[in-house]
């Protein structure tokens, strides 16, 4: 599978028959966790808000 931010390999492979729901994606050359859906070999990115400081 390759990393939806640098398009390189990751260590997760997938099959035609495979389902993933809000599965962390790591990339080791990146750096970067994504959260993602797999449907029928569909890779689906979950965007999610940035987290908010706050502020006391």
């Amino acid at each position: 599978m390759l990393c939806p931010i640098c398009g390189n390999k990751t260590r997760i492979k997938i099959r035609t028959d495979t389902e993933l729901k809000n599965v962390p994606l790591f990339c080791p050359k990146c750096k970067q966790e994504t959260l993602i859906n797999v449907q029928k070999l569909n890779v689906y990115v979950i965007k999610e808000p940035d987290a908010k400081t706050q502020s006391r």
